[in-house]
């Protein structure tokens, strides 16, 4: 069963992250054989700063393109399954160019990328697939152009930030080392927190399942695991908001009470106060009601 539940979170995963960059449409069509999510994507213009953050990922998509996501290692036979089915989107588009009176080269078709966990070295070797270092990153391997297809090894792409959106589609220690990173992130990291949503969503249609294989529980185990581990951080970071919020409130109240408001001067005391560790905190608390305003700002100055 993994295989569905994979190709469902593939397909929200991948929906979610390029809607931005472009018109995205998913196959729609999910069995339980399965063994791939496929999502074909046509970019649009868009701010620089949407393709900086998704790093590799917007490189793939920088152009019409599919992606063909893999839970398990392949074999000749889905590559070829994969070029029958690209090469009769070609011989649609030529048609379709040749009655509006166009020609189209190479460059005009689109790109397929399959992505799987990995891709053996006798695989690659048979259909002629090269990696271009001058222009990609290991574990991208180009067939020979007039094809338009690539594989994307990802058990081969390096560990940077670059890589992290593919590297979570992932298997074992590759997709646990990026789920990682991924909770790592800024909380208030856009990105993060919509991989999170679909996480979130995912993990509930997942879960009402009874029949789970070891690999589906896995997968599952991974996944929740950024889902679980930032929610945790959420709510710490909630607490840690609320003791400060009572810490300063308890301040302002005293300096109010001895001083009758609290000026600009003395809030810059406050921020202070609030960086202070606990015990030094609760001594300097115990010590205001006997602090004139200037031996105040001198005795709290003196331990900046």
């Amino acid at each position: 069963m993994t295989q569905k539940f994979y190709s469902l979170f593939v397909e929200h995963y991948l929906e979610g992250l390029l809607s931005p960059l472009g018109s995205v449409e998913v196959s729609g069509v999910i069995t339980d054989s399965e063994r791939r999510g496929i999502v074909l994507f046509f970019p649009k213009g868009t701010i620089q700063t949407e393709r900086h953050s998704l790093g590799l990922l917007a490189k793939v998509a920088q152009s019409d393109c599919s992606i063909e996501v893999y839970y398990e290692q392949i074999g000749e036979t889905e590559v070829r399954s994969c070029l029958h089915k690209l090469l009769s989107v070609f011989s649609t588009l030529n048609c379709r160019a040749s009655t509006e009176g166009k020609t189209l080269d190479d460059n005009d078709l689109p790109r397929l990328w399959i992505v799987v966990p990995s891709a053996s070295q006798d695989l690659l070797n048979s259909f002629g697939a090269q990696s271009e270092l001058e222009n990609w990153t290991t574990g991208i391997y180009f067939l020979p152009n007039v094809f338009r297809l690539a594989i994307v090894a990802i058990n081969q792409l390096p560990v940077t930030s670059e890589t992290l959106w593919l590297r979570l589609l992932g298997r074992g220690v590759i997709q646990k080392q990026a789920v990682s990173e991924l909770i790592a992130l800024p909380s208030s990291n856009r990105l993060r927190q919509n991989v999170l949503d679909i996480v979130y969503r995912w993990r509930i249609s997942v879960m009402t399942q009874t029949e789970l294989t070891r690999d589906d529980q896995e997968l599952i185990m991974n996944l929740t695991q950024a889902y679980e581990e930032a929610r945790a951080q959420a709510v710490q970071e909630g607490v840690e908001q609320g003791v400060q919020l009572e810490r300063r409130q308890v301040v302002e109240n005293l300096l109010r009470f001895r001083f009758g408001s609290v000026d600009e001067e003395l809030a810059r005391v406050v921020d202070n106060f609030l960086q202070l560790a606990p015990d030094d905190f609760a001594r300097f608390l115990l010590e205001l009601s006997s602090l004139s305003r200037e031996d105040l700002l001198a005795r709290f100055n003196s331990h900046q």
